[in-house]
């Protein structure tokens, strides 16, 4: 048998159609943008701080480092220090290149001691902002680390918050409590809220290749933060105030969420007539204007998609503002692994002491983070309907599930499982036993490859 090896776009991907040539007054307001942002003051090379070195933080560490810059970089973990160190974090090859120089040359230092945030000229504010089971803000970890910030905060440093929160976030965490300190803003010292723009594990968007969005709590703050911006990134877009940086964040990530729950619906709509939704949408991203693609898949994850929006909607429902649309996309992505159980549990007719594999728990392709994935959602399920369950994912060697760990099956046959639920493909990996299993539920719609493969 040839094996198959699979190289999927992630699902539910957004891919941008081709878009138009810029009109001749639409590439003049671009340079002047450009031109106005290279024109600021330079502040020189500054000694960058990095509070939060996850998937965010450390790669920005890594590029301010790569264009010569010092950096401190500080988290409260002592474990994902020593990861750091020893290298075993989950990197491109570039970004883990770019490690081993920094540690060598000196040039990244890592600490858990908050003091040294005293001896950077800038800092940026890089936690994690997820959400709690009942979708509810979790501000713990961005509470605690602009806190940090503030207490330790000099005159003459540039604060940049990056952590996706609710409008307004900047001026309460970071703002107030620094005039209560009697630092004066965009006098003593500088703030500004720049969301950050990194997708783990894509090669094709390079952070300096990204622009970057920034509002500043004045204007010479935004001035500063700008000036540091831009060791990081070709291009710096400025807008009126953090507020409008704020939302303009959770603009992006709204907008996502609604689409890849419109994907869901056109999915139903698709199966209703016999067709395949990824012929379709293929075809419809063929438009070269006009048409964005994205495909339907088994569930989103990670802290972006699956959490982003409800510190939008939060704030909006308990204000009284009505976002009926967004809510409702919300709901279609929560409910999204529920429906994969269903649809398993359907084609096991009885699930009581089936075996069912579920392949790939990482939440999107060629990455090792699990954080909300929705395989762990339907693992979960699944065993609580009585199936015995495992999982196969050649990045994630083991996971916690109703706080026991669980090793990921290397060896994998086929012919072993009542059902395999296929929900994170891996390119270059391969999954011909696919192939050998009697019943295959593709929540990808990617890995079709003969008469028993359903899905959702």
């Amino acid at each position: 048998m040839t094996p198959h090896v699979l190289t999927p776009a992630p699902a539910s991907a957004p891919i941008q159609a081709p878009s138009a040539p810029a009109t001749r007054p639409a590439r003049a307001k671009r340079r002047r943008r450009d031109d106005a942002t290279r024109s600021l003051p330079a502040i020189g090379a500054p000694k960058l701080a990095i509070v939060g070195l996850g998937y965010v933080g450390l790669p920005t560490g890594l590029a301010a480092t790569a264009v010569g810059l010092d950096v401190i970089g500080i988290d409260t973990s002592a474990a994902r220090i020593d990861r750091i160190r020893s290298g075993d974090v989950d990197l491109l090859d570039r970004d883990l290149s770019r490690l081993d120089t920094a540690t060598f040359t000196g040039k990244l230092i890592l600490t858990r001691d908050p003091r040294e945030l005293a001896r950077a000229d800038a800092v940026l504010i890089c936690v994690p902002t997820p959400v709690h089971a009942d979708h509810q803000p979790d501000l713990r970890a961005l509470r605690a680390a602009c806190e940090t910030v503030v207490r330790h905060a000099r005159a003459g440093q540039t604060l940049i918050l990056t952590s996706t929160s609710y409008v307004g976030t900047t001026a309460d965490l970071i703002v107030t409590p620094l005039t209560e300190r009697g630092l004066r803003v965009g006098v003593d010292i500088h703030v500004a809220f720049s969301p950050e723009r990194i997708d783990p594990g894509n090669t094709t968007h390079a952070q300096e290749d990204t622009p970057r969005v920034v509002g500043g709590a004045t204007p010479a703050c935004a001035d500063r933060a700008a000036c540091v911006l831009r060791h990081l990134t070709a291009c710096v877009h400025r807008v009126s105030s953090m507020e409008a940086a704020e939302l303009t964040k959770l603009y992006e990530n709204t907008f996502r969420a609604v689409n890849i729950a419109f994907a869901y619906e056109m999915s139903d709509a698709a199966a209703h007539y016999g067709l395949d939704p990824i012929e379709v949408t293929r075809a419809a991203a063929t438009k070269p204007f006009g048409f964005m693609a994205f495909y339907p898949g088994p569930g989103v994850g990670g802290h972006c998609i699956p959490c982003d929006p409800h510190y939008l909607l939060d704030p909006l429902r308990a204000s009284g503002c009505q976002t009926p649309l967004i809510a409702g996309a919300m709901g279609a992505i929560a409910d999204r692994p529920a429906r994969v159980v269903k649809r398993a549990c359907k084609l096991l007719g009885e699930p009581a002491g089936k075996r069912v594999l579920v392949a790939g728990v990482a939440y999107k392709p060629g990455v090792q983070d699990v954080r909300e994935s929705p395989a762990l959602e339907i693992l979960g399920a699944l065993e609580r309907a009585g199936c015995e369950v495992a999982y196969h994912d050649p990045f994630v060697p083991e996971l916690t599930l109703h706080g026991r760990t669980l090793h990921a099956r290397q060896q994998v046959c086929g012919g072993d499982w009542d059902l395999i639920v296929v929900v994170t493909l891996h390119a270059g990996h391969e999954y011909d036993f696919l192939d050998d299993c009697a019943l295959v539920l593709d929540g990808t719609y990617r890995a079709s490859t003969s008469r028993r493969c359903h899905t959702v």
